[in-house]
């Protein structure tokens, strides 16, 4: 399972996704995340997710990436989807035991919630697939910029946000080796009670709780012997330019704002 994980995972393709700025990538995502609220009917997230498989297409990344970005939050999902099913009422009556009833509002609202924390995950897991987690501090640090005026490290955060994208994807494969060592010693996590369950993830806890801690001291000793003394006057070797594309993109994030409000009911 942790080897499907796809949070901070980069693919290196070439397409239109990947040559944006990142700057335009995150601004696109909070922007759709934001505006996704609007859509209160089927029209309206007829539209987004329009918008949501064009991006993926012009992404060139394989559809399975997106779906294995939505396995994680399936259980939160489902769990969601069925209270809101169950404790909507309104419209037509299907199905009533007790003070459990399913209605035709039932029905739609969780429908509509549903599709929103899909198309949610998959515009978030194409902003991580498409862009490289130093890219990503970068842009991170250049929105931030401003906060510099109010004493706010915008350096460090973003140094700290890009350490942690950059090794999620490593402790959940060192998490799999340690798995597997255990399961050849015998280890079953997934049987037993739950307290059997959680004894077991306690061999599995230690040894990657020891790795992290040395690899986070070899990451800073590394960093002192470079020099690294915070972001003041630090120079950059990657240059974010912004171009008429980028500008396009939130132009079209702009005019699917305009359709959200004319559809809304």
């Amino acid at each position: 399972m942790m080897d499907k994980l796809i949070l901070g995972r980069y693919i290196p393709i070439d397409s239109l996704i990947h040559r944006m700025d990142p700057r335009a990538k995150m601004l696109a995502t909070f922007f759709f995340i934001v505006i996704i609220f609007l859509a209160n009917n089927f029209a309206a997230f007829f539209v987004l997710t329009v918008l949501t498989l064009t991006a993926i297409i012009a992404s060139r990344i394989s559809f399975s990436f997106f779906l294995r970005g939505v396995k994680p939050m399936l259980l939160l999902i489902l769990l969601t989807v069925g209270l809101q099913m169950i404790f909507t009422v309104g419209g037509k009556v299907y199905f009533k035991f007790g003070f459990i009833q399913i209605t035709q509002f039932g029905l739609e609202n969780s429908a509509l919630i549903f599709l929103r924390f899909i198309l949610i995950i998959f515009f978030s897991t194409l902003l991580t697939l498409t862009t490289a987690p130093l890219e990503m501090s970068d842009a991170f640090e250049s929105l931030m910029n401003p906060l510099k005026r109010f004493k706010v490290p915008v350096h460090e955060i973003s140094l700290m946000l890009s350490i942690s994208l950059r090794f999620v994807p490593t402790l959940m494969d060192e998490t799999e080796k340690i798995m597997n060592a255990q399961r050849s010693r015998g280890v079953d996590f997934g049987e037993g009670s739950l307290i059997q369950k959680v004894k077991a993830i306690i061999p599995l806890l230690i040894p990657l709780f020891v790795s992290s801690f040395k690899r986070a001291d070899e990451l800073a000793t590394a960093m002192e012997a470079r020099g690294y003394q915070g972001g003041e006057g630090r120079t950059r070797y990657r240059k974010l330019e912004w171009k008429l594309r980028d500008t396009a993109v939130l132009l079209i994030l702009a005019v699917v704002t305009v359709l959200l409000i004319l559809v809304r009911k």
